[in-house]
């Protein structure tokens, strides 16, 4: 098979597919991912930093990282990892920057009943984990992002959402630790975070 031939073939391979042959070194199926992406994840990056350098820089750091950490990474959904991570990299590159002021700008013009002080550095870091959270729940397996969802946001009960599913209570329960399990080991990588632990808990806690 010709060099042409195989890199062509790579553009018929699935995303689980390319990840699976990342893991295996395949340098081939990274180039795939950088270019089947690139262009999507820059828009993002832009429509983010307002910052086309920036922008550039973000996301060829965060494709850099996938390949860097291919064997300790466990990829459900390739896109919603890759949009994910380049999101959260925008705002540590806006922390380093001390852009802070704006982000607290289009807050308090939709919270007029709220005093500008109690938006302080830790409230701002503690909205955008959110954010980051919610990226990385959209990244879990559909079954397990639906149990995890109905757990969190419907406040659902074990036997309630065995029920809505048609799952056994069980399986619920397998779940939803493996989303608590999943979210604990992402959000651990980001120590930074000084709410990161308390968000965990108290975000976390349903489950």
């Amino acid at each position: 098979m010709s060099q042409t031939t195989r890199t062509a073939l790579y553009g018929d391979f699935s995303d689980e597919r390319l990840v699976a042959l990342l893991r295996d070194n395949d340098e081939e199926a990274f180039v795939e991912i950088y270019h089947r992406y690139w262009d999507k994840l820059l828009a993002i990056g832009y429509n983010h930093a307002r910052n086309k350098e920036v922008a550039e820089e973000i996301v060829q750091d965060v494709l850099l990282s996938l390949w860097n950490r291919r064997h300790d990474m466990e990829i459900d959904r390739l896109a919603a990892w890759l949009a994910t991570a380049v999101k959260f990299s925008v705002f540590k590159s806006i922390s380093r920057e001390n852009r802070r002021k704006d982000l607290l700008q289009d807050h308090t013009a939709t919270n007029t009943d709220l005093p500008v002080a109690t938006f302080d550095e830790e409230l701002i870091q503690a909205k955008f984990l959110k954010e980051y959270v919610d990226g990385l729940v959209a990244g879990l397996p559909e079954q397990c992002r639906l149990v995890f969802v109905y757990s969190r946001d419907h406040q659902l009960s074990t036997r309630e959402i065995a029920e809505t599913l048609n799952l056994s209570p069980k399986t619920v329960e397998s779940h939803l630790t493996k989303a608590l399990k999943t979210l604990r080991h992402l959000l651990g990588n980001y120590r930074f975070f000084t709410l990161a632990s308390l968000f965990i808990n108290i975000f976390l806690k349903k489950i």
